[in-house]
């Protein structure tokens, strides 16, 4: 409201709460949403040094032992990491997601295959379920990416290569949870532009993605090794929804869907998960023995515990079965290992202790893994 924009202001912001706060024995919550439309001010002791800003008010009002302040930033301007280094070891980050599909389903309800199938392709942004039809919601989705997001990270980052940028975005939204690295796609897109597009500048272009909340980094975990893997990794995006809209709402493979759904749905849940890899020595035709790295598409740890999970959009066959199993006996440990699969709506254990869930049970039951 207008009358309230003088607010902005960090000194008369700061000044106004502890004429509230202070000497008040209740405790109280400040509220900021949107910081970066904050301003900076002179300082009026020094008006030609360093201006006041909004992080200064901020810590000053610390001092309150009865205040407890909560500030949200996005935008061209401030983006998660600048805000938590503002406030590095004086703060708590808490990072808000898409809906998970527990949460869309909730709202939506009805028949739990056809909610499943609807969040799969539009995703998990709250305001999907306030649009009437489908070309409310696929015209919302895409007026997002592009007038949002994108705009966004081209203003705040200084781009250069918007081509490069988009170009990098289509190539993630189509290969999510395929292998890949910086080089890999400098290569890629040298050869398409004819441009000499730098490994440093792609690897720059994605963290900026990552910084908005748009892909996530997923790196190889050698499971008995114990040790990451420097390259290659995988990304999946942070709303498929988001991914859909930027290729135009094609390219609709269910078992990269599926896995990218899995994925988001252990990182909310707060587990940490990386892309597990065992070896097998393997019999060649020619009788010798090959060391063949075989992979697990999530190792999920939380605190102490840690659960193997293979994503599979059905197992019609035996030998697709054992291709699935195969990387959990390779482990050589106890932990639980699941296979979450489209194909089925009732769970059950194999011979093995394997537990098959269908996918949708598996997300809607918190207490699933």
């Amino acid at each position: 409201m207008t009358k309230d924009i003088k607010y902005r202001d960090p000194l008369v912001l700061a000044e106004y709460v502890r004429s509230k706060v202070e000497g008040n024995d209740g405790q109280f919550y400040l509220f900021v949403d949107e910081i970066q439309m904050s301003d900076e001010v002179k300082n009026p002791y020094n008006p030609d040094g360093k201006k006041i800003t909004f992080y200064d008010a901020m810590n000053d009002l610390r001092s309150l032992p009865n205040l407890d302040v909560y500030v949200t930033g996005s935008n061209s301007k401030m983006l998660s990491r600048d805000i938590l280094t503002e406030f590095r070891g004086r703060s708590d980050e808490i990072q808000v997601h898409p809906l998970s599909f527990a949460e869309y389903y909730s709202a939506v309800g009805g028949d739990k295959e056809d909610a499943f199938e609807e969040y799969a392709f539009y995703g998990g942004m709250p305001l999907v379920l306030l649009r009437p039809d489908d070309t409310a919601k696929a015209n919302y989705l895409s007026s997002l990416f592009t007038e949002v997001y994108i705009k966004d990270i081209i203003e705040r980052k200084k781009i250069e290569r918007e081509d490069i940028l988009g170009m990098l975005l289509d190539l993630l939204s189509s290969s999510v949870g395929s292998l890949t690295n910086p080089k890999k796609i400098a290569d890629t897109l040298r050869s398409k532009t004819g441009d000499n597009i730098s490994q440093n500048t792609i690897s720059s272009y994605i963290s900026h993605l990552e910084d908005a909340f748009l892909f996530s980094e997923a790196k190889r975990y050698d499971v008995k090794g114990r040790k990451y893997f420097e390259y290659p990794y995988k990304y999946y995006c942070e709303d498929l929804g988001l991914r859909n809209a930027r290729i135009g709402f094609r390219q609709q493979e269910m078992t990269h869907i599926m896995e990218n759904i899995i994925y988001n749905e252990l990182i909310v849940r707060g587990f940490s998960v990386d892309v597990g890899v065992v070896y097998a020595n393997e019999k060649n035709p020619s009788g010798s023995y090959t060391r063949t790295a075989r992979e697990i598409d999530f190792v999920a740890t939380r605190g102490g515990k840690k659960v193997y999970i293979q994503s599979a959009l059905a197992l019609p066959d035996e030998t697709k079965t054992e291709q699935e199993l195969r990387p959990f006996s390779l482990t050589g440990d106890s932990f639980p290992k699941i296979i979450v699969r489209r194909d089925i709506r009732k769970k059950w254990y194999d011979d093995n202790g394997v537990l098959n869930i269908g996918i949708s049970e598996f997300l809607l039951d918190e207490n699933s893994i």
